[in-house]
């Protein structure tokens, strides 16, 4: 069985800004982790989160879409998981932005919760980086 998280998250910006903020490696460390992340098709790249005695911190990941400024999507994978998270903006108008995310391939009910409380816990850092 395959479960599926989807979250959205309001940003009061340029649907611009928000675009760079999730495909600039130096703007992604701001808000998720260090990286060696690239917006191309095909780029392999890691998140490096600080290790744990149950996980070495590493999340491999490989870009699948790259849609500017409206969809971005690439596999995460660490140990026996592989998901896939797709990003999409929609400009709601007014200058508020739509940030839509959908992480799919989960193999059980405690990685979901696990990436729903860490992609809400970092959505949060991101109005800092989108002042900027």
């Amino acid at each position: 069985m395959s479960l599926r998280l989807e979250l959205d998250f309001q940003y009061k910006t340029s649907i611009e800004k928000l675009w760079s903020a999730i495909t600039d490696s130096n703007k992604l460390a701001q808000w998720i982790t260090e990286n060696d992340f690239k917006p191309i098709v095909g780029h392999r790249f890691q998140f490096r989160h600080e290790p744990s005695e149950w996980w070495d911190g590493i999340v491999e990941g490989e870009v699948l879409v790259v849609d500017e400024p409206n969809r971005l999507s690439y596999t995460w994978a660490t140990g026996d998981e592989r998901h896939t998270v797709t990003l999409t903006l929609q400009d709601l108008g007014d200058g508020k932005v739509n940030l839509h995310l959908e992480q799919t391939g989960f193999s059980n009910v405690h990685g979901l919760e696990g990436a729903k409380h860490g992609w809400s816990a970092w959505a949060n850092e991101l109005p800092q980086v989108l002042e900027q």
